[in-house]
């Protein structure tokens, strides 16, 4: 609601005028209300000063009249002016008074009509304390000069040619750090220019606190003050408040040592339900994945890598030899049509979500499938830094859903913003690099990795910090290979070239070493054809699903099904519905558990269903080819299990 001229300027002179108390004062109006109303407003409002820090309350240091109005929209709770009235919606004022507002439920977020005109009046009390504390004293005289009833947006009272001339600050919205932790990050590319949205927009308390940092700023004081978890469920945010008020509300809760996470890997018959404890992880690395030709990949991929130390190994560099253990974190487009576009790469087209992933299955990944090498470069980060980014990344886990742009929202990108928010530390803040190889080389730049870990290769091999491409091993084999059997090839990539059939002439003409190095070639051959075929399913799968044809239609339900139960793999949040915000609590586990493990099994009969019909999708010499490798293997197999035997070894399974 727009304040009208006579009390705005009253309020404009209250503040600029000189005052007898140097704190906040709530002035109830009393015309009009019967004594049990007056009585019934003022207990409310003695509770939201109770409620209110110390400090917000010393700071805010002017009297603030109260007062109820009909002049309101129906599902309004209240309303304040610039600097010192506060407006509420006289249609809750009769439950207010007969107490019946304690226990009437609603829709919104605090559950009651007495809670929730609470929380607004500390919501609307904060907007004041926001935009008023930090004022100079030139642009508070410019002001009272300038004030007028404005229908422009921004600050009601000021008209666009006065905000023109003033230099405004904010105590709370315009903070950088806030703005980090908040869902406006830095516009990676953009010289500190801010994202305009926020897409912190699931496991949100109030969708509202996402449509401009000072509705952030006021929604978050309603759950600082009024929720005794929300220290548990948005520890950052509990801890940035903590720190600007020097005060925090007493809270019995406990908060659990651990984050929940969902892990996104390919074993559809594990729990999918995990738990880090921070304290745990020992150290963060920068985990890239070496470029190649894929128009995509061309500058890498970026990742994160948590070392966690297995449960009973004391936090130490032994950590890094507990590989089972470690998680990757990596934001990737989710292709939710499974058609990869290169324009919509280019326009956003695809959501950007944060992926938590067995090390084990990434590396498995580049070095085997696509033989991309992959290195893991330290980050100097502090021990509260490591847990910081531990936290921030279980927040973005569960609450992120961005646009994922190739070249200005991509994996290094993302990764960016989630250690500057998660840190805040100094070197990251200026840092403006777009690409995931250039992101490293700026990081080592500022002393922030440390890449000497790779300076010797058999070392860093030796102790994980580097991956190697299978395609050395895949020529080392085709090497043995080519010393027992006269074939032509020199390189194994031409060797994996040739047709199955073609490849399948030598097999008996190899001894016992050659067959075993066949063995692994024609694995890396069934790995390529396996990639080529998920390519090309992308490409045919919107067009063949509209054939009319029984093959097609079931394939076509076993893709769609497998989409829509392996979503939640990226947006885990959706498992739990509308309920709570934040990090997911000990009291929200079992359902998560419970669910996720529908999915999972979903999804296990699924990959059954989809392996025996989607060929139906694929081009028939493509998938000539994929049953003539498959066929290639047994033969092998049973190849070197007779050579095996008849040189005296035991019978291989």
């Amino acid at each position: 609601m727009r304040p009208s001229a006579a009390w705005l300027l009253a309020g404009v002179m209250m503040l600029f005028g000189s005052t007898a108390n140097a704190s906040l004062q709530l002035q109830l109006m009393t015309q009009g209300l019967s004594p049990a109303q007056q009585q019934a407003s003022q207990a409310l409002l003695d509770e939201a000063m109770q409620a209110l820090p110390p400090r917000f309350i010393e700071q805010l240091d002017r009297r603030i009249d109260v007062d109820w109005t009909a002049d309101m929209p129906s599902n309004a709770y209240g309303q304040a002016s610039l600097v010192s009235r506060l407006d509420l919606n006289r249609n809750l004022l009769a439950s207010l008074t007969d107490g019946s507002a304690a226990s009437k439920k609603t829709n919104r977020p605090h559950g009651t009509v007495r809670r929730e005109m609470l929380a607004t009046v500390l919501h609307e009390l904060t907007h004041i304390y926001d935009r008023s504390r930090l004022w100079p004293d030139a642009e508070r005289k410019l002001i009272q000069h300038c004030t007028r009833r404005s229908s422009s947006s921004g600050l009601v009272g000021i008209p666009d040619q006065c905000r023109g001339q003033t230099n405004r600050r904010f105590t709370l919205s315009d903070d950088p750090r806030l703005l980090d932790l908040a869902g406006w990050p830095q516009y990676v590319g953009r010289r500190g220019e801010r994202e305009q949205h926020n897409r912190q927009i699931a496991r949100s308390p109030d969708i509202y606190e996402t449509s401009s940092p000072k509705e952030f700023v006021a929604v978050n004081i309603e759950y600082f003050l009024l929720d005794p978890s929300y220290a548990c469920r948005r520890p950052a945010l509990y801890r940035y408040y903590q720190e600007h008020f020097g005060w925090a509300p007493a809270s019995k809760d406990t908060c659990a040592n651990t984050v929940a996470f969902l892990n996104a890997g390919n074993d559809f018959a594990k729990q999918p339900l995990g738990q880090v404890d921070p304290e745990r992880v020992y150290a963060i690395d920068y985990l890239l994945a070496e470029a190649n030709q894929n128009w995509v990949s061309r500058w890498g991929h970026s990742m994160l890598r948590l070392v966690i130390c297995a449960p009973g190994r004391p936090r130490g560099p032994d950590c890094r030899l507990d590989l089972d253990q470690h998680l990757a974190l990596s934001y990737r487009a989710f292709v939710g049509d499974v058609q990869l576009s290169s324009w919509g790469g280019l326009v956003g087209k695809y959501p950007s979500r944060l992926f938590v992933l067995p090390l084990s299955q990434v590396i498995d990944e580049y070095t085997k499938t696509e033989l991309r090498s992959v290195a893991s470069v330290p980050l100097n980060l502090s021990r509260s830094e490591i847990e910081g980014i531990v936290e921030h990344a279980a927040e973005m886990h569960w609450s992120y859903d961005g646009n994922y742009f190739f070249l200005s929202n991509n994996c290094a990108v993302e990764d960016l913003k989630l250690l500057r928010s998660a840190t805040n530390h100094p070197q990251l803040v200026g840092l403006d690099n777009i690409m995931p190889n250039g992101l490293l080389a700026v990081l080592k730049g500022r002393g922030l990795a440390d890449t000497s870990v790779l300076d010797d290769p058999r070392e860093a091999l030796r102790l994980g910090y580097r991956f190697d491409s299978f395609r050395d091993r895949y020529q080392a084999m085709f090497d043995v290979l080519k010393k027992r059997v006269p074939i032509k090839q020199d390189k194994v990539e031409d060797w994996l070239a040739l047709k199955a059939v073609e490849r399948r002439q030598w097999f008996e003409q190899a001894d016992l070493r050659a067959s075993a190095a066949l063995l692994l070639l024609e694995q890396a051959a069934f790995r390529q054809q396996m990639l080529l075929a998920q390519d090309e399913v992308k490409q045919r799968y919107l067009g063949a699903r509209n054939l009319k044809n029984g093959g097609m239609d079931k394939a076509d339900a076993a893709l769609q099904q497998i989409l829509a139960n392996s979503g939640y793999l990226s947006r885990p949040a959706e498992l739990l519905g509308s309920g709570g915000y934040g990090l997911p609590q000990p009291s929200e586990w079992q359902r998560l558990e419970s669910e996720s493990n529908q999915r999972q099994k979903q999804l296990l009969a699924l990959t059954g269903d989809l392996d025996k019909e989607v060929r139906a999708l694929l081009d028939p010499d493509r998938a000539a080819e994929m049953a003539a490798n498959e066929a290639n293997l047994r033969q092998v197999g049973e190849h070197l299990r007779k050579l095996h035997k008849a040189a005296g070894g035991l019978e291989l399974p």
